[in-house]
């Protein structure tokens, strides 16, 4: 069998042909579930994962989770333990949150538009809100006066530089996220005036990245910018948020993230910072990086088509609970995730197929001309990489179709 066309996936040991997670034979864990389509994250490998960024990461840095990757409770309940805080971008999030019994004090709640009505939940929670204009703040001070509650609040600043080769740009240039840098002081003096709870600053430049050069630079100039809006600020900042942007592998010739190499910059750039910064707290923001390789999507195979020369396994799961594995999420140029056959891992007998779902459109694609082990009706498809933005961030609604079940083994 030649390599399948993706990044290699280690993370999940095969016995007898068949993927293991959670310690359990696919086929076993799709007996239990008793259906498919479905998703399984490994808490293992979440937890090993964490492990992995205490040893690399600065021991003064602390760790927040991105919910938006997956806001599963389950997942968010495993990883409250092992986080020093939550960053949420709903209410929805922040409900799941506080259930999972994080301190209202290290959420926090950034994203454009929130309503009113999402504002005074956020206030009389107690979460640190993330301010992303003039137009939100001036809403917060209203409502602290109707509700007699001090809001928490942080500045998000969109900086005038971006993440480079990163898979969505979050900042640079024009943004509906956060306020311009340069607009921030104003912000701050304004801030000072209305004397809410000022936890601090969230600067957050770009996300999937895996150049170590890249997230190097990005870090520096985030910590350049952010001490430099500290020093002049009228209130005390207690907290820098440099956001996150680790990124993992999915496509070919792409490697793992150096963790070590980009967690001995930081190091450096900690230990350079001037001594009247001491008291600052410094936050690192991950979501994908976290839990984006414990996660496998499940589909069953219904039908093996032939149409003129070219092989189609037909199954149950598709776009609809997938639609980043489809290509429709951010891909320019459409690339296969990793996929392979569960139940037929590292067999001989293989056949160049397409992985359709059984949605009415051609974009339900899975997998486009890929070698897979060679699959029968009732074999399980699995797609890697699918712990984060995977069954919320797809059109589950479409077509009506049932959804797609959850499970943290």
């Amino acid at each position: 069998m030649t390599h399948p066309k993706h990044a290699p996936m280690t993370q999940f040991p095969i016995r007898n042909h068949c993927l293991v997670i959670g310690d359990l034979p696919l086929t076993r864990l799709a007996q239990r579930i008793g259906t498919t389509p479905f998703y399984a994250y490994d808490r293992k490998l979440i937890s090993a994962r964490i492990q992995f960024l205490r040893q690399h990461l600065p021991a003064g840095i602390h760790l927040h989770y991105a919910m938006k990757a997956n806001p599963m409770p389950a997942v968010v309940q495993h990883l409250a333990g092992l986080v020093d805080g939550m960053d949420v971008a709903s209410v929805g999030e922040m409900k799941v949150a506080l259930d999972a019994g994080i301190t209202p004090e290290n959420i926090s709640f950034a994203g454009p538009g929130k309503s009113r009505q999402e504002l005074i939940c956020a206030i009389a929670a107690g979460i640190v809100i993330n301010v992303e204009s003039e137009y939100e703040l001036e809403t917060i001070a209203q409502l602290a006066e109707e509700t007699g509650f001090q809001p928490k609040v942080a500045v998000r600043v969109n900086p005038d530089f971006e993440l480079k080769s990163s898979g969505m740009k979050m900042g640079g240039g024009s943004k509906q996220f956060g306020i311009d840098a340069e607009c921030v002081p104003a912000v701050l003096q304004r801030i000072a005036q209305l004397r809410f709870d000022f936890e601090g600053l969230h600067i957050f430049s770009g996300s999937q990245n895996l150049r170590v050069e890249a997230l190097r630079e990005a870090h520096e100039k985030t910590l350049q910018l952010g001490l430099q809006l500290a020093s002049t600020s009228p209130v005390p900042v207690r907290a820098i948020n440099i956001g996150g942007g680790f990124g993992v592998p999915y496509f070919p010739g792409e490697s793992p993230l150096d963790l070590n190499a980009v967690g001995t910059n930081l190091q450096r750039l900690l230990a350079e910072i001037p001594s009247q910064f001491s008291a600052i707290r410094f936050v690192i923001e991950l979501g994908r990086y976290i839990v984006a390789e414990a996660g496998i999507y499940v589909c069953r195979v219904l039908e093996k088509k032939i149409s003129r020369g070219q092989t189609f396994l037909v199954t149950n799961g598709g776009l609809h609970h997938h639609l980043a594995a489809s290509g429709n999420f951010g891909q320019v140029i459409r690339k296969n995730y990793p996929v392979a056959i569960g139940n037929k891992m590292k067999i001989d007998e293989t056949e160049i197929v397409s992985v359709v779902g059984p949605l009415c459109t051609p974009l339900d694609l899975l997998a486009d001309r890929m070698e897979l082990s060679r699959a029968e009706p009732g074999d399980l498809v699995v797609v890697f990489q699918s712990g984060a933005y995977g069954l919320t961030a797809s059109p589950t609604a479409f077509l009506s179709h049932p959804a797609s079940l959850e499970v943290l083994i």
